[in-house]
Parts: C-alpha cells; sequence; structure tokens
C-alpha cells in the first residue's frame, strides 16, 4: 500500500483544514431532514422514547499578524451528527463524523445502548418538560456581509495598517487579528420539529505594547472591540455609530483602525500615569468593561445547574442557592438592577432561534427591581422550580458534544432616565472611570470578587483629571449591586462578551454577550496592584 493512500485529510484542533472557498458551499435541508429521520427512527425502533439530532456544520477563520508580518491564516470545518436519547427514563448519547445513512443508524443503536446502561444505575428517571414540535422551520442570522465571502487579502491588508498605525505611533510590539464563525445546525427531535439555523459571529481584536527601557517598565491595551453575533458589517463603522465621551465608543459597528491610533496614546499615557491611591471610589464603569463583571457575578451565579451543585467539581457552585429565590425576596441588588436574560438580541452571541433541544428562544428577568426571580433551565431542569416549560438554555459547542444548560445573553436594562455619559461624570466628586476589561479573580461561589480593567481615569470634583495605573476593585457580588447608584440610558446600550466561555467535563466553549448602558456604583473598594520590589 502506497504512503499516499493513507493520508488523510490535514486537520486543526477546530476540524478539518479547508480552501476558503469550501465555506460558501451549504447542505440541503431535504438532505439533512433524510439524514435526521434515519436516526430518530432507529432510535425509536430500539426502544427511545424520546431522541433528538443535530447535524452540524462548523466553520471557522482565523487571520492573525504580529508587527509587519502575517502569523497565521486558518480556515476549517467540523462536521457530523450527534443523537441524543431517553430510555427508561435515562440519557444516552453517541456521535459520527460518517455522515451517511448506515453509520447515523449506528450512532442511534449506540446512544440507546448507552442510555439502558444508563438506566441501570441511574436513581430518578429524568423528567422532560413538554415541548410541542414546530415543524420544518429555519433561522438565520441577520447579518449583512458573511465574513467569509470577504477576501483572506482584504483582512490582512486591514489588520497589517492596524499594525503600521500602531509601530508609526511608537508601539513597540503589536497583533491583530480577525476571528469569523460560522455554525450551520440542524436540530431534528420526535416531538416533530425540524429545526435548520445558521448563526454567525465575528471578533477583531488587537494588543498594543510599548516598552520604557529607561524606566524597566511595559504597558498594553486591547482592543476595544467586542465579539459580536454579525458579520463582516461589523467592521465598518458609520458616523451615527459614533458615541461621545473622552474614549472613542461605537455602537454596534467598530473603527478598528481609530482605536488603534487611540490605544497607541493610551499606552504612552499609562506609561506616564500615577498609581492609585487605594479607598473607596465611585466607579463608573462603561459596557466595555461592566460585561465581564455581569458575566461572573450574574450570569454564571443563575445557572440552575450551578444551584444545584452539578458543576461544583469543575465550575463551583452559586450563593442564589433555591431558597433565597423561594423566598420571593432576596435583595440580590437595589432598585435600579433589572437584569435580564434572552437569546434574542440582534447582534448578540447567543442569538438564535431555536436552542439545542428545539426550545424556541424567549426573554425573561433574571433580577427585577434587585429581587432575584428566576434562574437559567433547560428541559430536564424546568421541574426543579416549578417552571412547565424551558426557557431556552440548551446548547453544545459542537455535533461531537452533548448538549447542556449554557449560559443565554444576561443584561443589565438601561436606566428609564435621560443620562449621557458625561452627566454620569459630573455627579462624581471622587471616581474612577474604567473601560474595556482586565483580568479578574471571583470565588467559586461566585460572591467575593476582584475586578481589574484595560484604561482607568481619576475622576475628581466631576471633571476626568488624568489617567490612573494598578487599579483594581473588590466587593462581594450582593454589596456590588447594592451599590449601584446610577445607569445611562438606552442611546448609551452596548454590548460586551465572551466567545470562549469554559464549562462542563468534559469542557465546552461558548459565546454569550451581556450588554449594559455605563452605570456608576458608589463607594467600591479600590486596591493597588502595584508589584511591589524588595
Amino acid at each position: 500500500m502506497s504512503l499516499g493512500s493513507l493520508m488523510l485529510p490535514k486537520m486543526s484542533a477546530f476540524g478539518r483544514d479547508i480552501d476558503p472557498a469550501e465555506a460558501l458551499q451549504g447542505v440541503d435541508a431535504a438532505v439533512k431532514k433524510e439524514l435526521a429521520d434515519v436516526a430518530l427512527n432507529a432510535a425509536k425502533s430500539k426502544g427511545a422514547s424520546y431522541a433528538d439530532v443535530r447535524i452540524g456544520r462548523y466553520l471557522r477563520q482565523f487571520v492573525a499578524t504580529r508587527d509587519k508580518r502575517v502569523q497565521g491564516v486558518a480556515n476549517t470545518e467540523n462536521y457530523g451528527v450527534g443523537i441524543r436519547v431517553l430510555v427508561n427514563g435515562a440519557w444516552g448519547f453517541a456521535a459520527t463524523n460518517a455522515v451517511s445513512k448506515d453509520a447515523i443508524a449506528k450512532a442511534a443503536e449506540q446512544a440507546v445502548a448507552v442510555a439502558k446502561a444508563n438506566a441501570k444505575i441511574q436513581g430518578e428517571p429524568v423528567q422532560l418538560a413538554p415541548q410541542k414540535g414546530f415543524g420544518e422551520v429555519s433561522w438565520k442570522a441577520p447579518i449583512e456581509i458573511n465574513a467569509f465571502e470577504v477576501p483572506i487579502k482584504e483582512k490582512v491588508d486591514l489588520l497589517l495598517q492596524v499594525n503600521d498605525i500602531a509601530i508609526t505611533n511608537g508601539a513597540s510590539f503589536v497583533t491583530a487579528m480577525i476571528s469569523a464563525v460560522n455554525e450551520q445546525k440542524y436540530f431534528a427531535s420526535t416531538d416533530g420539529s425540524y429545526i435548520d439555523q445558521d448563526i454567525h459571529r465575528i471578533y477583531p481584536t488587537f494588543n498594543v505594547t510599548k516598552i520604557d527601557r529607561a524606566a524597566g517598565k511595559f504597558m498594553q491595551r486591547n482592543a476595544l472591540s467586542a465579539p459580536m453575533g454579525m458579520g463582516y458589517e461589523y467592521m465598518h463603522a458609520r458616523p451615527q455609530d459614533r458615541l461621545s465621551g473622552i474614549v472613542t465608543r461605537y455602537k454596534d459597528r467598530y473603527d478598528i483602525l481609530e482605536d488603534v491610533k487611540n490605544a497607541t496614546k493610551d499606552v504612552d499615557d499609562k506609561l506616564k500615569a500615577k498609581s492609585v491611591e487605594p479607598g473607596k471610589y465611585d466607579l463608573v464603569l462603561d459596557p466595555s468593561h461592566l460585561w465581564l463583571t455581569i458575566h461572573e457575578s450574574v450570569g454564571h451565579p443563575t445557572e440552575l445547574d450551578r444551584v444545584l451543585g452539578y458543576e461544583a467539581n469543575y465550575a463551583g457552585t452559586s450563593f442564589l442557592t433555591l431558597d433565597k429565590w423561594q423566598s420571593k425576596k432576596f435583595n440580590f441588588g437595589n432598585k435600579n438592577v433589572n437584569i435580564v436574560a434572552d437569546k434574542l438580541q440582534k447582534g448578540s452571541l447567543g442569538a438564535v432561534g431555536w436552542d439545542d433541544e428545539g426550545v424556541k428562544c424567549r426573554e425573561w428577568d433574571l433580577i427585577k427591581d434587585g429581587i432575584l426571580v428566576n434562574y437559567q433551565t433547560i428541559r430536564d431542569q424546568a421541574h426543579i422550580i416549578g417552571l412547565k416549560e424551558s426557557q431556552g438554555c440548551c446548547y453544545s459547542q459542537g455535533w461531537d458534544d452533548v448538549q447542556f444548560q449554557r449560559m443565554p445573553n444576561v443584561s443589565l436594562r438601561p436606566g428609564k432616565q435621560k443620562l449621557s455619559v458625561d452627566d454620569m461624570i459630573k455627579n462624581v466628586e471622587k471616581g474612577i472611570y474604567i473601560i474595556g476589561d482586565g483580568s479578574y479573580s471571583i470565588d467559586q461561589q461566585r460572591y467575593n470578587f476582584q475586578f481589574g480593567g484595560q484604561t482607568f481615569y481619576e475622576i475628581t470634583n466631576g471633571k476626568i483629571t488624568g489617567m490612573l495605573n494598578d487599579v483594581a476593585y473588590q466587593s462581594n457580588t450582593q454589596e456590588f449591586w447594592n451599590s449601584c447608584a446610577a445607569i445611562c440610558d438606552e442611546s448609551d446600550y452596548r454590548l460586551g462578551g465572551s466567545f470562549n466561555d469554559g464549562k462542563g467535563q468534559p469542557s465546552q466553549s461558548s459565546a454569550v454577550s451581556h450588554g449594559s448602558s455605563t452605570t456608576r456604583f458608589n463607594g467600591v473598594n479600590v486596591i493597588n496592584t502595584a508589584r511591589k520590589i524588595g
């Protein structure tokens, strides 16, 4: 046998390497329905009381540069089928990357065998919330420009232009990258749903570093972009997208060239900035920063599986125990705090029409007027908190991973009264304006925490008086959200988020957004993080 006959398609960590043109080729929904029916029929014939099948084609593209060079370009495809079944009150799961009728039927039989084995040792049977079938339906992200249709050269030229601006303005090092994702997901179940979805995400970013060799120190600033559930139109900022303020900010679109120019100036200012004096400050937190605090202190502790201890061995538990929710009066924050969960916001990373177990997505309150009122659930959890249906929080990172409870978009509602960032700052006597996310630490119950940031501006008697370094704030979740003093109105509302939120064993990654307007928190403890030598 020759060496050539043994060679397999080149693989990366994200799947099979492909030519960029292959990413524009789709799979007909009729073909996927035919394959899905094979799985469902095989599972039912072997004794499954319920079955669902996910046919997934996951496309990823990375274009990365450093200084004047291209670091790498990757285009990958990951394609296969995952089948989940319920037999004798227990789950079973199997998957295959051989997308053929025979292979899919065998995988369905394997999933049933797994479920039967689980049923022998499982205590309580799974209680699955009822779910009507939707028939043949589809959902497509409302993008304007498919990022995979934009030539690689155009992206490389843009990133090298970003780097050139940084270097021309004095940066010592600069890296820049554009990442794009297209999830083509087909879901079918014995409930009677055949759901075809086309999901797009994009994340442009950079990091600028400047070294002061005389002083023996360096400073960095990352991009103030957000990963978004959008196409390449996100890269085309328009004049009406520009928001006023000390830092150039954009709403729903992004100007990477202006941001890198500002970032290079920021690292200069950071090299000259004074170190913060520890103490109590009023914090004015930009959405580019606040998203991460929302994610860690609100998003994770309201996940019902964490509350129930299902994630205790890996991700931790939650201080928001069931008794707090049952009391209907647990004071999570003050009356300014209204936090909503959803998988609907246009442009958000979590936006889809249906979740990964065929539940139509919607919006619901987690915190209302400061009170804990709900959690995040999926079909086999809903009955635990008295719900008659799932909230649509089921997700799997790929066809070969079993779906489980994942965070939807979790966002702070904007203030109802007209309030700009400039007006908010005018009301602060001693404060710090924080822009961009940074390092963080939070305990396994999501209660005690510490957050840093990208850039910090001192506020004295209602005015910005200069930049600060070495800033981090410490609090606990309940104390922090009870210090919420003011929230800017909807005109300042923006999304931040993460492309890679980790959870579960084996670990899975999901993409999620968190929206807010600029928000003030009064009397928060600020520490100095400077490393002392000697």
